[in-house]
Parts: structure tokens; sequence; C-alpha cells
């Protein structure tokens, strides 16, 4: 048995072939990602953009001149963090648990962070936050958002939730227009053989950016990122995955989190990513690969043979796994869909991972009128409002913070901790 596991070693051989194919003046591949990034001014000046795009200050005026009316809500966001208006989360506890709270050893070390996903439009934050308030209940740590690009770089949105998301403490990540469904962020098609959305399952297993739209992700990448500071963005291609590494490696401090859409659903492919990570990690052991979202159909003992690998990768710390325990009601999985018994088992062993909520309570988002799909994600909102389904949209989004706080019930209940928005929950 020893001399077979032997075979599987990598031989320096076969990493000086890599080196030398990765380090060819000529090589057209890595060309073509070294023009990007010059056209962008090279590495020094994008992370000097970036974290000057990226300040509070500077996106607040950038907002005045775009959604001035966003401004105010911004603002009160700001006035009921400072005034504690917020449950803090001895106090949650304490309405879960009641004086038992007191004698629960709550370990930081296997937090669950609460993710929502997705938060598509700012007013609908907005409508979750005074809920909060109201309700004396959690608002998510972490937020996905999957609308497009250029729409809410135009209405506001853009600038609105990454305010948001500073004010509150709370990690999010946005989805690039090159991500497969057509148009791209050019108008153009991004996959010819792709209709859009209804033709989704075209691209589950990562064929969405073909050709030389790899590329296009990087340069659509950069313009975000040094224009708005958007470090986080949603990555569901082999290609873009690989390209993502590259780009940190040579220096940019970029970060990204892999789809539910690229399959991750067995191990095996847990180490192939993370085998990769660690290949093009920097030299401190850094990698922007910040979250994993593994397929639906994976069960508790992939997530710990996953978190296994992570583990011995120096990676625990650096890349969270992500785990749907509710879905959409509809165009994704079979319902009923509900993985938060699989939670309570696995938070136990497993740390650095979040509960993803992309749909609300079974039984109550799929008794509503318009219950929650993800083909939503991929309409434009001027359709959502001429067809009269904005308020439908609201109420999902509603649904999915009720979900978010079903769950931190529980695992409050089985003396599991929970990492919510960290600058309103002290």
């Amino acid at each position: 048995m020893k001399e077979l596991r032997e075979r599987l070693k990598i031989t320096d051989k076969a990493l000086d072939v890599v080196n030398t194919f990765l380090s060819d003046e000529k090589n057209p591949l890595i060309n073509s990602l070294l023009e990007i990034i010059d056209n962008y001014g090279g590495i020094a000046e994008i992370n000097k953009k970036a974290k000057e795009a990226g300040k509070l200050d500077t996106i607040l005026d950038k907002l005045r001149k775009k959604k001035p009316d966003y401004v105010k809500d911004i603002e009160w966001l700001i006035e009921q963090r400072d005034n504690n208006a917020f449950i803090s989360i001895s106090d949650y506890r304490k309405k879960i648990l009641g004086d038992k709270s007191s004698k629960l050893d709550f370990d930081k070390n296997y937090a669950v962070t609460l993710e929502l996903s997705a938060c598509q439009y700012f007013p609908f934050f907005i409508d979750i936050a005074k809920a909060a308030i109201n309700d004396k209940n959690l608002m998510p740590g972490r937020i996905i958002r999957v609308r497009k690009m250029k729409e809410q770089e135009e209405d506001g949105d853009l600038l609105a939730m990454a305010a948001a998301m500073q004010i509150i403490g709370a990690t999010y990540v946005e989805t690039l227009d090159t991500k497969g469904t057509a148009p791209g962020p050019d108008g153009m098609p991004v996959n010819v053989h792709l209709g859009g959305p209804e033709t989704i399952t075209g691209y589950f297993g990562g064929v969405g950016q073909p050709n030389d739209f790899a590329l296009k992700w990087v340069d659509e990448y950069l313009y975000y990122y040094t224009n708005y500071g958007i470090t986080q963005v949603l990555n569901v291609n082999p290609g873009t995955v690989l390209l993502g590494y590259f780009i940190h490696k040579l220096g940019i401090d970029n970060e990204f989190k892999i789809s539910v859409y690229m399959g991750n659903d067995n191990p095996y492919s847990t180490l192939w990513t993370l085998l990769t990570a660690k290949l093009f990690a920097r030299e401190d052991g850094t990698s922007p690969l910040i979250g994993f979202n593994l397929a639906n159909s994976i069960n508790n003992e992939t997530l710990e043979l996953s978190a296994y690998i992570r583990k011995d990768f120096g990676f625990e710390d650096v890349v969270r796994l992500e785990h749907h325990v509710i879905e959409t009601q509809k165009s994704i999985v079979r319902q009923p869909y509900d993985k938060r018994d699989e939670l309570i088992r696995v938070a136990k062993k497993v740390k650095n991972i979040s509960a993803k909520h992309e749909g609300g309570d079974v039984e109550l988002d799929g008794s509503r009128e318009h219950p929650s799909d993800i083909l939503d994600y991929f309409r434009d909102k001027q359709e959502i409002i001429d067809s009269g389904h904005w308020e439908f949209m609201r109420r999902n989004h509603l649904d999915r913070y009720i979900a978010v706080n079903t769950t931190a019930k529980m695992l409050t209940e089985n003396g599991i901790d929970v990492i919510a928005a960290q600058n309103l929950h002290k």
C-alpha cells in the first residue's frame, strides 16, 4: 500500500514542466491575461484604485450623485447601528433560551455564518433591517447578490449595497454579468447556445464562459474592483477559477466564492479545487478562494471530508464551506428541501461553515402566491415591475430573512454560535 501511495506524488519533473509552461514569455494564455492587467495600469495601480474606490466616504460621495434618495436610508442605517437598535447576541440568546443561555458555552471556533442569498435590491435590504429591529431578530453576516451588474450600477443599488455591507459588518459577493446567461455586459451573447436562464441547465457544470469569455470575466472584474472596490465575486467556471488564482498570485487582492453552479458534489471534486488553490496560493498561504459552495446534493460525510482536505491544506481559516440549508421553491431542486437537521449535526464537527438560505421556510414559501424561484434572479428589474411581481419579490426576500432566523434559533437552541452582521449584533 505504501508503494502505491508513493506513486501519487507529484514529481519535481512534472512541476518543472508546469512552471516552464507558465513562465514562457511566448505563452499566449498568460500573455493575454497580462495584457488585461496592463490595461488597468498594473498590479500596484489596480490595488490602489480599488482601495480608494472601496472607502465608505468615496462610495457615499458617488451615491449622493447617483441616487440621493438612498443616502437617507444609509444615514438611517448608520443611526440605528450607532444607537444599538439591533438586538445584541447575548440578548438574542436570552430571547431564545431564557436563563439557560448563561449556562451554555458557545464555542466561537465553530460559529456558523448566517448567509442570505440572494439580496437583489437595496430597498429589500432596508425592509429586512427594519424587520430585524422590530422582531428583535438577526441580520445575516453574509449576503450573496446575483443581480445584473450594469443594471444596478445605473440605478444606484450597487453603491448602496456596498455602503450598507460596510456599515453592518457583513461580507458579500456580487455576480458579474459574464456568467453564461445572455446577454453579457456588452450586450452580446456569452454563450451562443444558451438562450438565457430558461436554458440554465446548460451551464450547471461550469459551461458558461466559452472561448474568450474567461478573459472578459477578468476584465469585467477589474472594472468593478477599480471603480467600486468590489472585491468578492461569484465564480462559476473552472477557467475563471484558475484565472482568479492567477491574478491573486500575481498580486491583485481579489477574492471569489465558487458557486453551487460548479457542481462540486463529492470530496474528490473538493480535492481538485483545493489542490489548485494550494498550488497557486501566495507565499503567505493566502488564496482568493474565500467561499466554496458545494452542490445541493452533498451529505454530511462529503462536507466533513471536504473540511479534512481544507484543514490539511492550511485553508481552514481561509476558505468558508458554504452549505445550502434552504433552496428556492422552484427551478433548482426537488422540494421539500431543508437540511437544517444535517447542519446541526455537522456544525459541531466542522469549522468555518455558513448556512445559506436561498428560499424561505419550506411550508411558508410553498404557500405563497408566487413562491421563490431561482429564475427570478435573472429577470430585468423593469420587467419585474411591469409584470406586477415587485411585491412578490419583496415577500420572497422577507421570507429568506425569516428562514435565516429560523436557522439561527435552531442553532442557538443546540448551543451553536452564529455569525450575524457583526457591527449590528454586538
